[in-house]
């Protein structure tokens, strides 16, 4: 059974930062293209990141030289550090695992920003 986990979300007020995690389980995690996304009420989900095997990571023009991703394989994690939030950040954040031919996601996590 594939579990996609994702944990770290809460309330932060602007300028502050939250680290997002989320653990996999049930895969053959190093072979997966991993990737966080966010959702913001009424919008449509988009893509905030991604990282592949290697150490390449993309990120959307809205979070870059604020947001960093990275990947533990050893422990089948990968984690969102969340710095300089601001109110337009809050969303509901999605972790993706993509091996081209299964894509799985985890719940979510909320993560708020408002003082």
């Amino acid at each position: 059974q594939v579990q996609l986990v994702e944990s770290g979300g809460g309330l932060v007020q602007p300028g502050g930062s939250l680290r997002l995690s989320c653990a996999a389980s049930g895969i053959t995690f190093s072979m997966y293209v991993m990737a966080w996304y966010r959702q913001a009420p009424g919008k449509q989900r988009e893509l905030v990141a991604v990282l592949g095997s290697g150490s390449s990571t993309n990120y959307a023009d809205s979070v870059k030289g604020r947001f960093s991703m990275s990947r533990d394989n050893a422990k089948n994690t990968v984690y969102l550090q969340m710095n300089n939030l601001k109110p337009e950040d809050t969303a509901v954040y999605y972790c993706k695992a993509d091996s081209r031919f299964k894509v799985y996601w985890g719940q979510g996590t909320q993560v708020t920003v408002s003082s």
